[in-house]
Parts: C-alpha cells; sequence; structure tokens
C-alpha cells in the first residue's frame, strides 16, 4: 500500500504532435465549457471522458465550499446511487484529497483506508484498489478536485497523469470563471438593491412620511370643527398620495422615480412651492445658473439630493428661514447649497435620516460629485453638492455675450 505523488514526466527530446486521444479530450472539455451551461451540470458530463481517458472504473468531482473548509460532491460517475452525493462533505485537508490541494500535485494512492471509513458505501466491498486524485486549480489556487477509482492497481501512464494535469487545470479556469461571474452577478445585485432603496426613500418614503404629519393635524381640525382647515391638510395628503402612486409607477417601470418631463428647474420650482406651502419655514430660492443644462442623470441625482435636504428641514430643523442656491463653483463645478436657520444636524439615534444622507452622499458620487453636511456659520445645518460642470451647457453664456 502507498500514496504517491505524481512527478511530472520527461520532457521528450524530439519535437512531435501530440497524441490523439489527448487532443480529443481537450477539445471535448473545451467545447463543454464553451456551451456555458449550468457549471454543475458540465461537470457532470464532463466526468465521462475524463473517467474514459485515465482508464477508471468511476470517478467524483468535488468543489471546495464558499469558506474554502470543506469538499463538497458535485457530480459522481459510475458510484453506487446516493453514495457520496450531493450532501457528503470533507474536511479540506482530508485524507488523499487534502494531500493533493495542498501539494497541488497528483496524487496515486493505495491506502484507502480513511476514504472507505467515509465512503463506506462505495469501498466497504474492496471493489476499487486505488484513487487518483487531480486537483482542479487556477494559478496556484485550488478550487476543487476530481477523484477517479480503479479496480486494479495498474497505474496510469505518465502521459496520461500529464493529460489529468491539463484536464484539471482547464477545468480550474472555468471554476475561476465561474466564480468570478458569481461574484459580478452578487455585486451587480446590491447595486440594483441599493440603487431601489434610494428611490423608494426618496419617493415613497418622503410622501408616506408627509402624509404621517399631516394625519394628525387633519385629525386635530375635524375635531375641532375646523372645515376649511380640514380640507386644506385632505388636499395635502391627496396630493401626496397621488404623487407616491406615480413615483411607485415609476419605479415598476422604469426603476427610478420619474423625472420631471419639463426639467430640472420647472422640477426645483415645483418643490420650492410644495416647501413653502407645506413647510412652517420661509425658503428663499436663489438661482444663479437659469437655463442650466445637465444629462438626465446628473438632473435625476441633483433633484433627490435637493427633495432629501429640503424634506430634512421640514422634518428636522425646526427652522424659520432656510435657502436653496444653485451657482457656478470655480474652476468648473455646479454648487448646489441648501441651509437653515434651525436645531443643527440631528443626533445618531435618528437612523433615518442618516440613511437618508447615504443615499445623498451615493448619488452624488454616482455624477462625479461630493457631498458636505455641516453645521451653518450662525445655526443650523449646510448642506453643499460640488460635481463637474463638462456636460452642463449653461444659456447664461450665451446670454452674456
Amino acid at each position: 500500500m502507498r500514496t504517491d505523488t505524481l512527478a511530472p514526466p520527461p520532457q521528450p527530446q524530439h519535437s512531435g504532435s501530440p497524441q490523439p486521444a489527448d487532443t480529443r479530450i481537450l477539445a471535448e472539455i473545451t467545447a463543454e465549457l464553451a456551451t456555458g451551461d449550468d457549471l454543475d451540470a458540465l461537470l457532470q458530463r464532463l466526468l465521462t471522458p475524463i473517467v474514459r481517458q485515465a482508464g477508471a472504473q468511476a470517478g467524483a468531482v468535488r468543489l471546495l465550499s464558499a469558506s474554502g473548509e470543506e469538499f463538497q460532491v458535485v457530480s459522481t460517475l459510475g458510484l453506487p446511487r446516493g453514495a457520496c452525493g450531493s450532501g457528503h462533505s470533507v474536511g479540506r485537508h482530508c485524507g488523499h484529497c487534502g494531500a493533493a490541494a495542498d501539494g497541488h500535485e497528483v496524487i496515486w494512492a493505495a491506502d484507502l483506508s480513511a476514504c472507505s471509513t467515509l465512503c463506506s458505501s462505495v469501498f466497504r466491498d474492496g471493489a476499487y484498489q486505488r484513487l487518483l486524485v487531480v486537483p482542479l486549480q487556477h494559478r496556484g489556487r485550488v478550487l476543487g478536485v476530481c477523484n477517479l477509482l480503479f479496480t486494479s492497481a495498474d497505474e496510469p501512464s505518465a502521459e496520461v497523469v500529464a493529460l489529468l494535469r491539463s484536464v484539471g487545470e482547464l477545468l480550474g479556469l472555468a471554476l475561476n470563471h465561474a466564480r468570478l461571474e458569481q461574484a459580478e452577478l452578487q455585486a451587480t445585485l446590491l447595486h440594483e438593491r441599493q440603487m431601489m432603496a434610494a428611490e423608494v426613500h426618496d419617493s415613497l418614503a418622503q410622501s408616506l412620511a408627509f402624509v404621517k404629519m399631516r394625519l394628525p393635524l387633519l385629525s386635530d381640525a375635524v375635531l375641532a370643527q375646523d372645515a376649511p382647515r380640514a380640507q386644506g391638510y385632505c388636499d395635502d395628503v391627496r396630493r401626496a398620495v397621488n404623487q407616491a402612486h406615480g413615483a411607485l409607477r415609476g419605479i415598476l417601470t422604469h426603476f427610478r422615480a420619474p423625472m420631471d418631463p419639463q426639467g430640472l428647474e420647472h422640477a426645483l420650482h415645483a418643490t420650492v412651492a410644495n416647501f413653502r406651502r407645506t413647510s412652517g419655514a420661509e425658503l428663499d430660492f436663489v438661482n444663479g445658473l437659469p437655463g442650466l443644462r445637465l444629462t438626465s442623470e446628473q438632473e435625476t441625482q441633483v433633484f433627490h439630493i435637493v427633495q432629501e435636504a429640503l424634506s430634512n428641514v421640514a422634518k428636522h430643523a425646526a427652522a424659520r428661514h432656510a435657502q436653496l442656491r444653485l451657482a457656478a463653483a470655480p474652476p468648473d463645478a455646479v454648487e448646489i447649497v441648501v441651509e437653515d436657520d434651525g436645531a443643527g444636524l440631528p443626533s445618531a439615534a435618528g437612523g433615518g435620516t442618516h440613511y437618508g444622507m447615504e443615499i445623498m452622499a451615493e448619488r452624488a458620487r454616482r455624477i462625479g460629485g461630493t457631498l458636505d453636511v455641516g453645521a451653518r456659520e450662525g445655526g443650523g445645518t449646510r448642506v453643499r453638492l460640488a460635481f463637474p460642470a463638462q456636460a452642463a451647457a449653461q444659456s447664461t453664456a450665451s446670454e452674456a455675450h
């Protein structure tokens, strides 16, 4: 009984074409990988040519788990039904599989006692005499192993071992590519979820928060039998619900709340008018860039940042005066400032507000800008957005000539 690490075969002293069998199996595996099918299904199909080329009687593919601590069986061929099935796993450094993975080498194993303990249904009758373990690796990183089981003690030739080593590297490349794609998909899904959360926060959440603030006032007006005031609050609630409904339809249809079709300037004027109507604070709108033209992405992000900043003033600042200001910032940027004379920045307990700040900062980054939130000189809060103006065509420049 022995366990050997099979060294690479000696290099031939003359040139020549590869054996036809070598070419066929590598071409077959490459063609299968090019189909782009589910990787587990591919590995199951690829076991057949690998077992055939090795002269083995059975085989299994084990992949490292996400934690890297276990080998998990993903496909088998020629083994008893349910033997070492999909639920079976062994430790990362277990027996011959661990030795092949740790040494990055093909292992030819004669002592199968440890394997018979773990997979008794496979080895208990002694039908399999030897085990060949091929690491599936890419650039020195082992991603799994291929187990090949033999009923005889005949050792594979050096040429077959070299071929299987190449097969292991080819499968390792495919596994690495599949995991990179999975990681990229997860990152994309996370980004989309964050974008969806931002859209919901900056549209539905703001409208519902406004309705929540209006309902107690409406209730008081009804109890006081003040019909004009109650009607005014009812109108406010109706407008907010309509706005929330429109935002929801926009999110479901376009994955974002709809932008004012008349552009950013019109949307800001409407937002200012709504703030003045529904907030207890006065708001000055100083537009130093009339006719400013931005890309649709810039308009969307700028509008939602301003909307969130003004919403925070209305909900948290208890301010008497606020100002929204658009101006050019040297050397070549657009600056938008929202400031108030209220209570200042909320405490850490205001989780919703802080979440809104994170979304505002992320929106600023999407257009290559920065967001600064701090105390206003003289009391209150100052929110400043600055972003590059290369794409912003300003009609004021032409009007000056």
